[in-house]
């Protein structure tokens, strides 16, 4: 029987990542981000190609990996990312350079991820991806069932939480609040 590592494992090195973003996944490591992995950054784009996504909200835009991975589902899908680390907006944009991708396509929006949503048009979203402060996942969370349109989807990054989430026994704030948005959103389908 293979081992879970030994799976792991065969299903990120399976993924082959275009250059660009893996020049962006190598600025991520400089800025000490932990990005999605190839295999999450595949699973992203199939979700938003599945969906139509034309419309995407990224919460932490980080160095621009999960972005380029949303983005690279259809050629006319649209990103609005939020973060406020001038550092990594400026990383992102240069992965979205290297990439190709035309300005139009994306939007870059400096700010914290709440107040930001807060400000974002109702139902205007076909997928909203959460990869941002764990401290905030509850609002997050009510702010993207908002945003988005009937048939969209919200898509957390470590909703397991490094296989903590399933274990009763782990109470630290982060297991918690990852266990609270998977209740919210089987409540909220």
């Amino acid at each position: 029987m293979v081992d879970k590592i030994t799976s792991w494992k065969f299903v990120e090195e399976f993924i082959e990542e275009p250059v660009s973003t893996l020049k962006a996944r190598a600025r991520a490591d400089e800025f000490g981000i932990e990005c999605v992995t190839p295999a999450t950054g595949a699973q992203l784009a199939f979700i938003a190609s599945s969906l139509g996504a034309k419309s995407i909200v990224e919460a932490g835009t980080g160095a621009g990996v999960s972005g380029l991975w949303l983005l690279s589902a259809s050629t006319n899908s649209i990103l609005a990312t939020i973060d406020d680390e001038p550092d990594y907006q400026a990383a992102a944009k240069l992965a979205f350079q290297d990439a190709n991708i035309a300005d139009n396509r994306t939007r870059v929006i400096s700010g914290k991820v709440t107040e930001v949503m807060s400000n974002m048009a109702d139902a205007a979203y076909d997928l909203v991806f959460l990869d941002a402060d764990k401290e905030t996942l509850d609002e997050q969370l009510h702010e993207s069932v908002r945003l988005l349109r009937p048939g969209g989807a919200v898509v957390i990054a470590h909703a397991l939480w490094r296989d903590r989430v399933p274990d009763p026994a782990m109470r630290d704030e982060a297991t918690v609040a990852y266990r609270d948005a998977m209740r919210f959103l089987a409540q909220n389908e």
